[in-house]
């Protein structure tokens, strides 16, 4: 049988997002492979968190073209951005949780691109008078992420089902960010 990346680094945020001290050990058990194979292709727990980041971040971008920004309204985006990304929210919340990923210099310019493509979403939504003016587009970006990982963490430890966080995470985000008349 041979190494199948995606696999293990699906177990991997798996299991992570449930227990961020699981250990090397419990991370290849997991992903149903021996110790050695995990530390041959990710040697340490930086190099398997860095390639974590990796993961998450293509599939965030995958979420982002799925969910087809540019078009229709700006409601509607974020309503299909938060059903294509929901899939992968316990990533989310772990990665979210990582600070290593978010310090200094070496931080991935991946998360930069996401951040430019959320914010020009809630600037859209801003300037088409949808969403609030008082909040930043930025503001209302960082919102979605913190919304994805709470939603995120609370279907893991079973608190939310899985088939309401969707519908959850939109009504909140879009609840507090949405015009209202004479606003």
């Amino acid at each position: 049988m041979g190494f199948d990346r995606d696999q293990v680094l699906r177990a991997a945020a798996d299991l992570l997002a449930r227990k961020s001290t699981a250990t090397t050990e419990e991370v290849a058990r997991a992903a149903g492979i021996s110790r050695a194979t995990l530390n041959r292709h990710f040697p340490g727990r930086d190099a398997l968190i860095r390639a974590l980041e990796d993961f998450g971040i293509a599939e965030v971008k995958a979420a982002l073209d799925a969910a087809r920004l540019e078009e229709g309204t700006a409601e509607g985006a974020v309503r299909r951005l938060v059903r294509a990304i929901e899939p992968c929210a316990g990533l989310l919340a772990f990665l979210y949780s990582e600070n290593q990923l978010f310090e200094g210099e070496d931080q991935n310019e991946g998360w930069s691109l996401i951040d430019e493509r959320l914010t020009d979403l809630f600037r859209r939504g801003q300037e088409s008078g949808v969403f609030r003016i008082d909040l930043s587009a930025a503001w209302l970006a960082e919102a979605l992420y913190g919304l994805l990982a709470a939603g995120g963490w609370a279907v893991i430890e079973g608190r939310v089902a899985r088939n309401d966080i969707a519908h959850m995470i939109v009504e909140l985000l879009l609840g507090g960010a949405m015009r209202r008349d004479g606003s």
